[in-house]
């Protein structure tokens, strides 16, 4: 098994020295102390929302950078930071490091060695987006399917794991997300959908690293959803499940995004293809599917449900009810009963052409001219969604979910060739072409009334894309950025441009804010390095 190999310890008096508990009651209390930032989402429920107050509409013009961390890494900066008395974890595909949440000093420094082979069958992307935090431990996944904890003082390896046979990195699965620690168990997902690979979510025991449970996201031969792939092609079904879900301590139930069938070539996998473009509930303990809901049955142009869950408590026609909210890839802002998966709302949030409407049970009706010809169908949106796995923001104070989009974006698809699957290899058989020469594509910020799936407001960003997260907080700041560095804060009421700078590189992940000595942060990772900025 590889070793991790420890770069560098800089412990000192000015340096905070990481703190040693963190139970799974602090997790889960993790969105009611804003001081920290324990959980992936800003806390279980994934709304990205803080109640620090301190930066607000009438002086977040003051807000100016304070320190930077370099990262020295090229390859994708899609962390999301932990933040724990001070301390700020962040990772990249290779390293994970300690920072003073304060002065931006280094504390420690891991780098993780990998074999020379192993980045070479990557999809999409090399990178990592973040680690858990539980009792004393950094937890995160490695790219070549291993899990590692260390020690949150020090760095040093405490146990490191391999994910189980036939979880390998040459048949295209690879672990890119942030763990979901939940009472203790490790939850984590696999990317590689194309390279056909059967998908998973897999849980460990946090304090030993032992494998509790494996779900696979495509049932077996004769398990129940197996009707819905033609022959033996669940065998190379995809269903990757690489983007991390939420969790309802109440109800005692993990949420998890799944993503898209492969291959893409909807020919060699006729059916709905379940689990695949699902979101589904599972038991934390021994990772049993409870329920689930299929956005795109049997579709045939990447559209992931993998995206970001939030969980929310709203009335919804005149009822209580407890709900799960997405906005995934296909361009539709669902409003599902998170106790049951009962859809209760489906609503377009960009320009949609696949659909006609949905049934009675929340199906979606394709109308036939949707589907792939030979001499090529046009869709929105394109092959990159209506939005990715940057996350979204759920505010308790506006009530709006807000949500980085990409709009007009259009493809063209076309049958494609059936191809002979090959272990290690793409396995698609058919891809986006160009779209809509005339399509005025642009990235934006998209607030939404949950209730009613309607617009509020839209902020159009500078750049044509973007793959930064959104964060809220009490005092109705928003902050998200662009392709093209373009970093902001909002008025989440109205959207209303406050504040900008430019971070220089493509700003790819979600912010976060935190307290530190009375005084509020907030931080990004952005390319290579993570930059901080406080009220001057």
């Amino acid at each position: 098994m590889m070793r991790s190999m420890l770069l560098a310890a800089v412990l000192s008096a000015t340096v905070p020295i990481a703190a040693l508990a963190q139970t799974a009651d602090d997790l889960k209390n993790d969105a009611t102390t804003p001081g920290d930032v324990l959980v992936y989402g800003m806390g279980y429920s994934g709304n990205r929302y803080s109640p620090l107050t301190q930066i607000t509409k009438e002086n977040v013009s003051k807000l100016v950078p304070v320190w930077s961390y370099s990262l020295a890494d090229l390859n994708g900066g899609e962390g999301f930071p932990i933040v724990k008395d001070g301390v700020i974890y962040i990772t990249t595909h290779d390293v994970t490091a300690a920072v003073d949440a304060l002065t931006g000093k280094q504390i420690w420094r891991v780098k993780h060695d990998y074999p020379p082979e192993t980045l070479r069958v990557v999809c999409c992307g090399i990178v990592n987006r973040g680690a858990g935090i539980y009792e004393g431990m950094i937890i995160r996944a490695l790219m070549d399917d291993r899990m590692i904890a260390l020690d949150a003082k020090t760095g040093k390896t405490i146990w490191e794991v391999k994910s189980p046979d036939p979880v390998t990195h040459a048949n295209g699965y690879a672990m890119t997300g942030a763990p979901l620690i939940v009472n203790g168990i490790v939850i984590v997902g696999v990317a590689g959908a194309e390279f056909s690979h059967r998908g998973l979510l897999e849980g460990y025991d946090a304090k030993t690293g032992k494998h509790l449970w494996r779900t696979y996201t495509i049932p077996a031969k004769g398990e129940p959803g197996s009707e819905s792939w033609e022959g033996d092609s669940q065998l190379t079904g995809g269903g990757s499940s690489w983007v991390t879900g939420t969790y309802d301590p109440e109800l005692d139930l993990v949420y998890w995004g799944i993503g898209n069938p492969a291959p893409w070539n909807a020919r060699a996998r006729k059916g709905d293809n379940l689990f695949t473009n699902s979101v589904f509930a599972v038991r934390p303990k021994t990772g049993e599917r409870v329920w689930y809901y299929q956005t795109t049955p049997g579709e045939s142009w990447d559209f992931t449900a993998t995206q970001h869950m939030i969980l929310a408590d709203l009335e919804i026609q005149g009822r209580k009810r407890k709900v799960l909210m997405q906005a995934p890839k296909n361009g539709f802002f669902y409003v599902l009963d998170r106790t049951s998966g009962e859809f209760l709302s489906g609503k377009s949030f960009i320009k949609t052409n696949w659909y006609t409407g949905f049934d009675a049970k929340g199906r979606p009706i394709r109308p036939p001219e949707s589907f792939p010809t030979t001499q090529g169908t046009l869709i929105y949106p394109g092959n990159q969604g209506g939005t990715n796995w940057y996350s979204p923001s759920f505010s308790p104070v506006t009530g709006l979910f807000y949500i980085p989009a990409w709009e007009n974006s259009s493809a063209t698809y076309r049958k494609g060739d059936l191809l002979v699957y090959r272990e290690g290899q793409g396995f698609m058989g058919a891809g986006p072409g160009r779209g809509a020469a005339n399509d005025d594509v642009f990235s934006s910020i998209i607030a939404l009334d949950p209730r009613t799936g309607d617009r509020r407001w839209t902020f159009r960003l500078s750049a044509a894309s973007t793959e930064s997260g959104v964060l809220t907080t009490q005092s109705n700041m928003l902050f998200a950025g662009g392709r093209d560095g373009q970093f902001v804060a909002l008025d989440a009421r109205d959207g209303k441009l406050l504040w900008e700078t430019n971070l220089g590189p493509s700003v790819s992940a979600g912010p976060v804010t935190y307290m530190v000595n009375g005084k509020q942060y907030v931080s990004i990772q952005c390319g290579a390095a993570l930059y901080t900025f406080s009220l001057r």
